[in-house]
């Protein structure tokens, strides 16, 4: 055991396909890693929910097994969770007894909820920096107050708690000690000031909610109350949303540094500073807030399904397995064009109208060829929202990538030729908890809280594609974008 192995920070890392804790030591090294599935059902079209007490359940086994996997030689400094954003918890608030299946980021079944608040768009980007979507909790909270009987009784009760699936998990991690949520989550209920980091009484009443319903708000690196556990006390001391903490991870600390996590979803952020302006089209977030310091801000842009639709793909008997896309690039020979539209179209359209479609199949089109173009149409899809940002003054000389899809050598080499700018992949790709896991040590006084984030870089995909090329292939594709979004107003499936 090395001088830097004597101490540790650990990372819980919360996400939509996995529960997972990894303990780090000072220079980034993990110590122990121990992951659980993390269940999606999706009972019907639109709908997607998680079991919360099965998270938790994960979360709290990886963390037993990692803590046993610790010689107890090694001093826990700290832990830091990241937590997927937007999914909502509904329980009792002194049983923390969960009254509803969590409705995931992913989850649609709130769309009535926007549509009938469509004309308040331009208020609520201005007030909490995001758009009026069904995937954000505040539409999903006045659903079930409006349609599940469990829900409804609660509140009338006075006894709900509706917060962010990481207010949950900390307030079971610490028996009910702390029941917040910092204001990376608090931002993705829609009902957060994005200037003022606290509830926001207008958005309160657009949505008919009570404040008495949620958390309080605190720091993003502060105290959290302790996890005891494992016959350890471990100072809880940093919550942050996913993609926020990959940012982190990443080394993203300067302004104007930028990087693109290729996940579940796909997104798109550079580092504004203390620049909160409002850009047509993108997400104005919140990146952390450390103590009492003034808030970090990041301009956002997402695709709401990435690696979720090679799943469907996969599904679909279009390919054998959902990672295998260099494969696909290497046995395809004929271009088609892919519109991926599963849960609708982010930044900067938010169109949850336009239908998922392909363009140019012929009888020749074979399998690679539609995994191939699905994975272009998501390049293009992150290329709309880079040229949303540079159409707002926001300028990025590169991006360092990360997540699952980020090993798709292929598809990182044509998204870096719509960009426009080289992608850097570091070798360490536990982005999102190393940004966890730092922030946390950061809040603990470590000296070694930044280094810890500081990996080599592996790869650099630079762009090669002449730029004449690159913007007349972002051309056809926006014809073909505009096209499948009028045909869709115009034709009804259902």
């Amino acid at each position: 055991m090395t001088a830097k192995a004597r101490e540790a920070v650990l990372a819980l890392d919360q996400g939509s396909s996995s529960s997972r804790v990894l303990a780090f030591d000072a220079s980034g090294r993990v110590l122990a890693r121990a992951q659980r599935p993390a269940r999606l059902s999706r009972p019907r079209d639109g709908w997607a929910e998680h079991d919360p007490l099965a998270l938790a359940k994960g979360l709290e086994s990886a963390l037993d097994e990692v803590l046993a996997r610790l010689p107890r030689s090694v001093e826990v400094v700290g832990a830091g969770l990241a937590c997927q954003r937007s999914t909502v918890v509904f329980c009792e608030r002194d049983s923390f007894k969960p009254a509803a299946p969590a409705p995931s980021w992913m989850d649609g079944r709130a769309a009535e909820v926007v549509a009938r608040l469509e004309h308040l768009r331009a208020e609520v980007h201005g007030r909490t920096g995001l758009y009026l979507t069904p995937y954000y909790s505040a539409p999903k909270i006045r659903w079930f107050l409006d349609r599940d009987r469990r829900v409804r009784a609660l509140a009338e009760a006075g006894r709900l708690l509706a917060a962010p699936l990481s207010t949950y998990l900390i307030a079971r991690l610490t028996r009910g000690a702390v029941v917040a949520a910092d204001p990376t989550l608090a931002q993705r209920t829609l009902l957060m000031g994005a200037d003022s980091l606290s509830w926001d009484e207008d958005m309160l009443r657009v949505f008919r909610l009570a404040r008495e319903l949620l958390p309080e708000i605190r720091p993003t690196a502060g105290a959290w109350g302790e996890i005891d556990r494992g016959g350890r006390r471990i100072p809880l001391l940093a919550c942050v949303g996913d993609q926020q903490a990959a940012a982190l991870g990443l080394g993203a600390r300067a302004e104007g540094s930028a990087v693109t996590n290729f996940g579940t979803g796909a997104f798109l952020l550079v580092n504004a500073g203390a620049d909160a302006r409002r850009i047509p089209g993108l997400l104005t977030t919140v990146g952390w807030q450390i103590g009492g310091s003034a808030p970090v801000f990041l301009q956002e842009g997402t695709v709401h399904a990435a690696g979720t639709s090679f799943e469907w793909l996969a599904d679909l008997g279009l390919m054998k397995d959902p990672t295998r896309i260099d494969e696909a690039f290497r046995r395809s020979r004929a271009r088609v064009l892919a519109l991926p539209a599963i849960g609708g179209l982010g930044a900067p359209r938010w169109d949850y109208r336009t239908k998922t479609a392909w363009f140019g199949l012929t009888s020749q089109t074979r399998p690679a060829d539609l995994v191939r173009a699905t994975a272009e149409g998501l390049c293009f899809l992150l290329a709309d929202i880079a040229a949303a940002m540079r159409g707002g003054g926001v300028e990025f000389p590169s991006a360092r990538i990360a997540g699952g899809l980020s090993r798709a050598a292929a598809m990182m080499a044509f998204s870096a030729d719509l960009l426009g700018v080289p992608l850097e992949r570091r070798r360490e790709t536990e982005a999102t908890a190393l940004g966890a896991a730092s922030l946390a040590a950061a809040a603990a006084g470590r000296p070694w809280a930044e280094a810890m984030t500081e990996a080599p870089v592996e790869r650099t995909f630079r762009p090669r594609m002449p730029r004449a090329e690159a913007e007349r292939r972002r051309a056809d594709w926006t014809r073909f974008v505009d096209a499948q979004a009028a045909l869709s107003r115009a034709v009804s499936l259902s």
